[in-house]
């Protein structure tokens, strides 16, 4: 199947395609005319790497499940691997969002001590 197939079959985008096989993700060949055309299992590889990446996981931590990849991914019994890598995820997600928590709560608090003052033209 060429590339716009396999992103209409998938809900992702020709582009997200094309990253996923600089990532050494996905594969293809190329047929005469220049097209890639991907084999059937990719569509379930690329579901699975869309269920990383929906998880949260970035395309280098979806990269040390490749072996998994053309299974069934959310049925399976997660590794003790994966759930390092998850976890460690997790660490940095929180982080990220304490992290802009503290900074929406900052901005609040400003516009709060503001919030009587006459607004200025």
């Amino acid at each position: 199947m060429r590339i716009g197939e396999l992103a209409r079959r998938t809900g992702t985008t020709a582009r997200a395609l094309r990253h996923y096989e600089e990532s050494g993700l996905v594969s293809s060949t190329r047929a005469p005319n220049g097209y890639r055309m991907y084999d059937e299992g990719a569509v379930v590889r690329v579901s699975n790497i869309r269920y990383l990446l929906d998880a949260g996981l970035t395309l280098e931590d979806v990269a040390a499940f490749e072996p998994c990849l053309d299974g069934d991914l959310p049925a399976a019994a997660p590794s003790p691997h994966g759930l390092a890598i998850a976890r460690e995820r997790l660490a940095v997600l929180d982080a990220r969002i304490a992290a802009q928590t503290e900074a929406r709560d900052r901005l609040a608090a400003a516009l709060s001590s503001h919030a009587t003052a006459p607004q200025q033209s």
